[in-house]
């Protein structure tokens, strides 16, 4: 026996025809069974209206995971993947582009800041080569005139690792 899943625009008509207090219940019920539901419950009734606070917030978190980053290469990557998955949620929680842009500009800067810039670890490079390749595709979906603020940072950005990275070709990512 195979449950149906329905689409959205089903489930946005059955839930215009429920009460408050059954959506309620609803939602209480939907955050019990996975944590990710729960956290974004939490962030859309207690963070969303306060976007700028919580990217903030974010960052910070962020920056306290990178001073933690181990100095081994392998365990390094690991950290950085940790750090991306979390970014990753919370970039999906809020949904804005330009929150997106912020948090992994931010996320490369504290890369250039505290990996291992001689490590000829491949996975470690790959991680700053994807994180500037996912920004440069960022940029173009954004409004021209966050475009134009984007893209300066991200060409600065460019500029600042390719003095810090012997192994990064700025002319690869420049716009």
């Amino acid at each position: 026996m195979s449950i149906t899943a329905y689409g959205l625009q089903d489930i946005k008509k059955e839930l215009n025809h429920l009460h408050d207090k059954q959506i309620t219940e609803l939602c209480l019920r939907m955050a019990r069974y996975k944590k990710e539901n729960k956290e974004l419950l939490a962030y859309l009734l207690f963070e969303a209206d306060d976007e700028q606070g919580f990217i903030e917030k974010v960052k910070s978190e962020a920056e306290l995971m990178f001073n933690q980053l181990p100095s081994q290469s392998y365990a390094q990557a690991k950290g950085l993947r940790k750090i991306l998955r979390l970014l990753g949620k919370y970039i999906k929680f809020m949904g804005s582009k330009e929150a997106e842009m912020s948090l992994l500009i931010h996320f490369c800067h504290n890369y250039l800041a505290h990996a291992d810039r001689r490590s000829g670890y491949k996975p470690l490079r790959q991680i700053l080569f994807r994180q500037l390749e996912k920004i440069r595709k960022t940029i173009d979906k954004l409004h021209e005139d966050l475009q134009f603020d984007y893209t300066q940072e991200f060409e600065a950005l460019v500029e600042q690792a390719s003095e810090k990275l012997s192994w990064l070709n700025k002319r690869d990512y420049l716009l």
